[in-house]
């Protein structure tokens, strides 16, 4: 086993064994340190709820929990980027395995997009991981940057969360069947 595919085994059972603040640090972790799929964190911890047959307010509370970790950790990664500026963040990228191909096309999104793609960034795979750093480099308010990750972050962790639990729910009918 690769020292990556244990780190996500451990993050799958953090968020296994402590849900809440599980799901919390898998999403910090997940944002700061993209190897960790979240479309595995919020799945899991939606199918946790229906197994533990806890009440579906549960999976929004998870979602809510998600995001915020997430807006945590995009937080961090848009001050970095806010502090190195662009020149700084390019000596860095070989070591966080950020191509510069990858990084122009978070750029060129966020000058189409400006602000607002923030927001819709959160919500594609790819772009999501790092929407922050062209928010830092073109120095987005803080306020505006934190309040337009939780908005995106928490509409794709409840999202999945719900995925999770109604796929559980799926599955579980077809074995019943």
């Amino acid at each position: 086993m690769t020292e990556i595919e244990s780190f996500i085994e451990w993050v799958i059972s953090l968020v296994s064994d402590n849900l809440y603040p599980g799901v919390f640090l898998a999403a910090l972790i997940e944002t700061v340190f993209p190897p960790i799929p979240s479309e595995a964190i919020f799945p899991l911890a939606g199918y946790l709820v229906l197994k533990n047959e806890m009440s579906f307010f549960h999976v929004i509370g998870l979602g809510f929990m998600g995001g915020t970790g997430a807006t945590l950790g995009a937080f961090i990664i848009y001050l970095i980027a806010l502090k190195l500026g662009r020149s700084g963040l390019q000596r860095y990228m070989k070591f966080a395995k950020i191509k510069q191909s990858t990084l122009e096309k978070a750029d060129r999104w966020f000058e189409k997009y400006g602000d607002k793609s923030v927001i819709i960034g959160r919500l594609i795979p790819g772009i999501r991981e790092l929407v922050s750093i062209p928010a830092g480099i073109f120095c987005m308010k803080p306020i505006k940057f934190l309040i337009f990750t939780f908005i995106g972050s928490c509409t794709w962790s409840i999202a999945l969360t719900i995925i999770g639990y109604y796929l559980g729910v799926a599955t579980i009918d077809f074995l019943t069947f």
